[in-house]
């Protein structure tokens, strides 16, 4: 997704799209659910301030990524796969959107070589964004829905202190 930047009169190209935004938003609050109790593509919708048709399709994807299971019936929706310890951000990515990595030619998982490129083994760009590539992975590879969970919970008490003062 590219965000126009009426400042410098230039594209910005998000790196995170707003499909894997509302897909951890939607795991953060199955993950809060009690017991793993399965929720509703509505509550998830409403608690989350999503767009239902929107996450209808992204908790399907997620479903045939093998994270969410579901329930149909009363006492149905939507619930975690396995715990939100072990749903990495990265996997997140990866299931709806594909490759971590800014170029092709740096990914681990989804390589192609770039068209315009001479050689790869002394391409400095090729090493610069394997850096990119390299670090990215190592904080949302090891960044959990459970790490997310416990933060949001960490920041809301800081913002209920700082709003006692």
């Amino acid at each position: 997704m590219l965000i126009k930047n009426p400042i410098f009169d230039f594209k910005l190209k998000t790196l995170l799209t707003k499909r894997t935004k509302y897909a951890v938003k939607a795991l953060i609050a199955l993950a809060q659910s009690e017991h793993n109790k399965p929720m509703l593509i509505a509550e998830i919708a409403h608690k989350e301030g999503l767009p239902k048709r929107f996450l209808e399709a992204i908790l399907l994807d997620l479903k045939r990524g093998q994270i969410l299971g579901s329930r149909m019936g009363a006492g149905g929706g939507y619930f975690l796969m396995k715990p939100a310890s072990e749903i990495m951000v990265s996997t997140i990515i990866r299931i709806l959107d594909g490759p971590i990595a800014l170029l092709p030619c740096v990914s681990l998982n989804f390589y192609q070589r770039c068209e315009e490129c001479k050689d790869e083994v002394t391409c400095s760009i090729r090493e610069m964004m394997k850096k990119v590539r390299d670090a990215s992975i190592e904080i949302m590879g090891n960044t959990s829905i459970a790490d997310l969970v416990r933060r949001e919970k960490e920041m809301n008490e800081v913002k209920s202190m700082n709003n006692g003062l």
